[in-house]
């Protein structure tokens, strides 16, 4: 089954940042299980997926989450509110917990993976503890734009937030162990019939400025 390129573009291109969401309309349970297995089904590199996913259902939790969003009113009135966290280190355990994963998707032993996790640990061992969790926290834009994509195919409306304290957060959210850390965060829902936002023309550059054929 494949989706046209028509439709794509027609999504993408309804797609917006939503500032303002309908609170009384709710996410069908079938179509958020869709984003929820679309957030599973990210790609990362090595296949480590080195990222948790918030979904905060509290309404007391999003208003306090609210409070450290510079009070942007879509962390409490979207239908579904979603914090995306990464790790904040790549160690031994987690290459071991992939491999064993994977092995275990794939109807094999750990062993017939020895070469694979070799190389990811001499690749990970090289960057000092920073740099990986630099490299963990980009891995968490790609799971967004999957989220953002798969909604606007979906015809849900998604705003991205970054304009937020991810240190308050973590606190909120119970990230005191420090394994994991609040990267960026993502409402859904449906657009407010009083977004004025939701009906003006999308401005991009030209698809020449930013793309060159090399």
């Amino acid at each position: 089954m494949t989706t046209s390129s028509e439709e794509v573009l027609d999504a993408l291109t309804w797609r917006y940042a939503t500032k303002q969401f309908d609170p009384c309309r709710e996410i069908p349970a079938d179509i958020w299980d869709a984003l929820l297995d679309s957030l599973v089904l990210t790609p990362s590199s090595f296949g480590l997926q080195p990222w948790k996913f918030f979904v905060v259902e509290d309404p007391s939790l999003r208003a306090n989450l609210r409070a450290e969003s510079w009070n942007q009113a879509q962390v409490t009135d979207a239908s579904k509110y979603l914090v995306l966290a990464s790790r904040t280190d790549l160690t031994e355990r987690d290459i071991d917990s992939w491999i064993d994963c994977l092995a275990m998707c794939q109807g094999k032993t750990p062993d017939d993976f020895a070469a694979l996790r070799g190389m990811i640990s001499g690749f990970t061992a090289a960057m000092p503890q920073e740099q990986r969790r630099i490299w963990n926290s980009r891995q968490v834009y790609i799971a967004l734009g999957q989220l953002m994509e798969s909604a606007a195919l979906l015809g849900i409306d998604t705003c991205p937030m970054e304009g937020i304290n991810p240190e308050a957060y973590d606190k909120l959210l119970g990230l005191e162990t420090g394994e994991y850390a609040t990267v960026v965060a993502c409402a859904l829902g449906y657009r407010s019939a009083d977004d004025k936002y939701a009906s003006l023309p999308k401005a991009r550059y030209a698809r020449e400025r930013v793309i060159e054929i090399l």
